[in-house]
């Protein structure tokens, strides 16, 4: 490699490089590689993929889906509480089908950089000048690389309060918990964040005695309010003792158990302890100093949000390195259009409608605006419900709660957000997700056919639901037949007979309802 201190602008050993391998990362360095550019992948890590791929999304979603059919959750309605797949689930079970498809993600991943020339770097790196960085290999060699741009894409990780006693088995961040040599009898999880919850409802399932402790009043602040009480009451009755207002005094660890006392005199016992209260963003390594970047007190680093670039215009960052919406799904986006726009190409924008998915057990996902975000911007709205036992799918999978919640406006009959808690909520969301994005309006689900059965139905049912109850549009009214004023009866006409064509209604326009984000 090039180590040259002060190259020209045709000396760059390549075009890009990226810090971190994870969505974002990665999505970058193919879009680059099929630019045709040099594109250079640095990881910390000896294997691709990031957090999202070894203790983050694809390792906590695998986690779900076992625990699911292993515990046969999904047929309890039918067989009765104490059915399971397998008696007796181990800490081994889950770890099983976890290693074979994080193998999985990581050979894709590889292949994908091999049939793109992307290369890549096991190593930490770090700046040392504004278009050079110094790499550190794990065999303890260094190299300096430069370039004429780079992406930082380099995660978070687990925030690790030094008050708290974590011993890496009984008293655990979120990246240790997936290593755990046996499944507690008890669990208490503290943080009702989207980490908190997932993990809580998960081992709920597997009878698991559960509590979620949360200092605020409210979690998931940014979910639909009434998506929020319905799922409340669902993992309540599915056992989890959710403890909500409850700041932490102290977290003892008493060797048999883990003890926890809150503020309110109250205290929790259980046999293993996951702290899921925030997360750092991984810079405090990369010598930001050295090119003029600071982050904020997190750790994170602020961008124009339109190109991902940063305060220096060569060094962009995407990903859960710039904060919200921290998402795998909004970084694989980020990451692409940070690379066009650092190599000079046209490409579409980021559309302004994207979904959340909650993998909780029961899961949740939405997309557009809530209905408290609609009263605050004093739109005028409709409501259309639609519960997954209305359906006869819902019926055949035997399922007993879940709900899809849609808000329509009512002066432009547009569809301006989709909520939804129950089975397949992630999948579901993409129907609402499309509309919203196309600006199309409630009756798109009126007027369209469904497969039948299927849980889909329930956008129809929730359209219909909303469009009874909304004003009838003008071009939907029957025109009343014009009073005769002639004395005599009118002579019939032979002439055949023609069919007025309808003026296509004029779209009203509702500023408050633009998508500004």
């Amino acid at each position: 490699m090039n180590t040259a201190a002060s190259p020209t602008m045709t000396d760059f050993d390549y075009d890009l490089v990226i810090i971190g391998s994870g969505p974002s990362g990665r999505t970058a360095a193919i879009q680059a590689g099929k630019l045709k550019r040099r594109v250079l992948v640095i990881d910390r890590a000896d294997r691709l993929g990031g957090v999202s791929v070894h203790t983050g999304t694809v390792p906590s979603k695998t986690l779900r889906e076992t625990v699911l059919n292993l515990s046969g959750w999904r047929e309890r309605s039918f067989y009765g509480r104490s059915y399971r797949v397998k008696d007796q689930i181990a800490a081994e079970d889950l770890k099983a089908r976890l290693h074979m498809t994080l193998d999985h993600e990581v050979d894709v991943l590889e292949h994908q950089f091999n049939r793109n020339h992307v290369e890549w770097l096991a190593g930490l790196a770090k700046f040392i000048g504004p278009n050079e960085v110094e790499v550190a290999t794990e065999a303890g060699d260094t190299s300096r690389i430069t370039a004429e741009k780079f992406l930082i894409a380099t995660g978070t990780r687990t925030y690790r309060p030094k008050d708290v006693p974590f011993n890496g088995k009984t008293v655990v961040d979120g990246d240790e918990f997936l290593d755990m040599a046996a499944i507690p009898r008890s669990l208490v999880v503290v943080g009702a964040g989207v980490i908190g919850v997932e993990y809580a409802t998960m081992f709920s399932t597997l009878d698991v005695r559960v509590t979620l402790i949360e200092p605020r009043d409210s979690f998931l602040d940014f979910i639909d309010s009434t998506l929020i009480q319905d799922f409340t009451h669902q993992i309540r009755e599915n056992g989890v003792d959710l403890r909500l207002g409850s700041a932490i005094d102290t977290i003892e660890d008493a060797g048999s158990h883990i003890e926890v006392s809150l503020d309110n005199g109250r205290h929790v016992r259980g046999e293993m302890l996951l702290f899921a209260a925030g997360r750092m963003g991984n810079t405090d390594g990369l010598n930001l100093e050295a090119v003029g970047l600071e982050t904020d007190h997190r750790g994170r680093l602020s961008v124009e949000r339109k190109t991902y670039q940063t305060a220096v215009p060569h060094i962009y960052a995407t990903g859960d390195v710039i904060g919200h919406p921290s998402l795998a799904s909004t970084s694989l986006q980020q990451g692409r259009v940070a690379a066009c726009h650092a190599l000079e190409t046209p490409t579409l924008p980021e559309s302004p409608w994207y979904p959340y998915g909650i993998y909780s057990v029961p899961e949740m996902s939405t997309c557009g605006m809530s209905e408290e975000e609609l009263q605050e911007r004093g739109i005028h709205y409709e409501i259309g419900v639609a519960r997954f036992r209305e359906t006869s799918r819902g019926h055949i999978m035997g399922l007993e709660h879940g709900m899809l919640k849609m808000l329509i406006s009512l002066k432009t009959r547009r569809v301006l957000g989709v909520q939804i808690v129950g089975e397949g909520a992630t999948e579901l969301i993409h129907i609402g997700q499309a509309v919203m994005n196309l600006q199309g309006t409630v009756d798109y689900f009126v007027q369209n056919t469904f497969n039948y059965p299927t849980l889909a139905e329930a956008y129809k049912i929730a359209g219909l639901d909303a469009f009874n109850r909304m004003p009838i549009p003008e071009e939907f009214k029957a025109k009343k037949p014009a009073k005769s004023t002639a004395q005599a009866p009118a002579k019939a006409s032979t002439k055949a007979p023609t069919k007025a064509k309808d003026k296509p209604a004029e779209a009203s326009k509702d500023t408050d309802e633009k998508t500004a984000k």
